[in-house]
């Protein structure tokens, strides 16, 4: 009998995990490295494609029996064609036919999505988020982002990249260049990304601080959380800085859609309650109108804050692992139907199918591009 295993892969700023998942979606084996922040879209690639053969060789899986990889990226994503147009916390991964490129060198049906549009579809259906008709979910991590509910269905907007709350404009044209190309979005004040820069700049202009000592690589969410929990005035001042931008940004999300539930998630949630009360306050400064608005922790992100690191990784893995047995090429939406429906794919007849449809393709020019037109695709 034939083995459907399927492999998942959550590409960030910081790191790339790596899962393999069996038939039934249990974690076999997982891996991971530092991303690499100056390698291009191939280049990129190509450490993916080494990474997901030597999880299979390690396990002795054969590719005839995955039945496909989804990979989910910080990026803005073209979903239906598969297509990064930039990413900020990465910004040489641009303009740049990802899933195309995966398929071809790893011989597999790929699944490209963005990481916080994964992250809101595991919440709602397994996390904080079950049973909510309406959902927004907030990555508060290297960087920030949405990913967005809407009557139970993950909402892409026009192009596929809805959600990119962290790259909304606060003080257009002033302070720190983002890798979104803007200055002045709220990812380069409040996330993770960029809390070095604004550290280096108060002790530049003579602020005292225990965190002075460590060199800019050091200065990281850990080390402010370690400081804070020291009262360190400059760490203190950086933390009411972060709950500023993300109370404010998450007001203007709840003026725009008038969804009530906020699932927090990523890195930064390990501050708990002492950046997230702040954050609560800002909110209700802003907001007049008296009706229930309620902010959830990730659930995975309070196991991992309590026990391990990898717990909420482990989530986003399995949800991209997973849904690969449900879908490979077929489109964005029939993922998310599929997944909800129960209906799964014989692995074997979707791996002949994406054959023929890549060969087809290699007829096309431009099936695997650095750089192009998208409009041509």
């Amino acid at each position: 009998m034939r083995k459907h295993y399927a492999v998942g892969v959550d590409i960030g700023g910081t790191k790339v995990a790596y899962g393999l998942f069996d038939g039934n979606g249990e974690l076999i084996d997982r891996d991971e490295h530092p991303s690499d922040r100056e390698a291009d879209g191939p280049a990129f690639s190509d450490e993916i494609v080494r990474h997901v053969d030597a999880l299979l060789e390690k396990n002795g899986v054969e590719k005839s029996d995955v039945t496909g990889v989804g990979v989910c990226i910080c990026s803005y994503v073209i979903f239906d064609k598969g297509y990064i147009y930039l990413t900020s916390a990465l910004e040489n991964i641009q303009d740049f036919y990802m899933r195309d490129y995966l398929s071809e060198h790893l011989q597999l049906p790929v699944v490209l999505d963005n990481d916080a549009n994964v992250a809101a579809l595991a919440e709602h259906r397994k996390g904080a988020g079950r049973g909510t008709k309406h959902m927004v979910y907030m990555a508060v991590s290297t960087g920030i982002g949405s990913g967005i509910i809407i009557n139970g269905e993950l909402f892409r907007g026009s192009y596929g990249f809805a959600g990119e709350s962290g790259h909304m404009l606060i003080t257009p044209d002033e302070g720190i260049r983002c890798g979104c190309r803007n200055r002045g979005c709220f990812m380069s004040y409040a996330s993770g990304r960029y809390l070095p820069n604004h550290l280096k700049m108060r002790m530049l202009e003579g602020q005292e601080s225990s965190l002075s000592s460590l060199d800019f690589s050091g200065l990281n969410g850990r080390t402010l959380l370690e400081a804070c929990r020291k009262e360190d005035p400059l760490a203190l001042e950086m933390l009411d800085q972060m709950a500023h931008y993300i109370g404010v940004c998450l007001y203007n999300i709840y003026e725009l859609l008038n969804i009530n539930v906020y699932v927090f998630g990523g890195g930064l949630v390990a501050f708990g309650d002492l950046l997230f009360d702040k954050v609560r306050t800002v909110f209700d400064r802003y907001n007049h109108i008296n009706l229930p608005v309620e902010f959830r922790f990730a659930e995975q992100a309070e196991r991992r804050i309590r026990f391990s690191q990898d717990f909420f990784q482990t989530a986003k893995l399995h949800v991209v692992g997973v849904a690969v047995h449900h879908d490979s090429f077929r489109g964005a939406r029939a993922v998310e139907r599929d997944v909800r429906d129960g209906q799964a794919q014989d692995g074997a007849r979707m791996q002949s199918e994406f054959r023929k449809v890549l060969a087809d393709k290699r007829h096309h020019a431009g099936i695997v591009r650095a750089r192009g037109d998208f409009a041509e695709q």
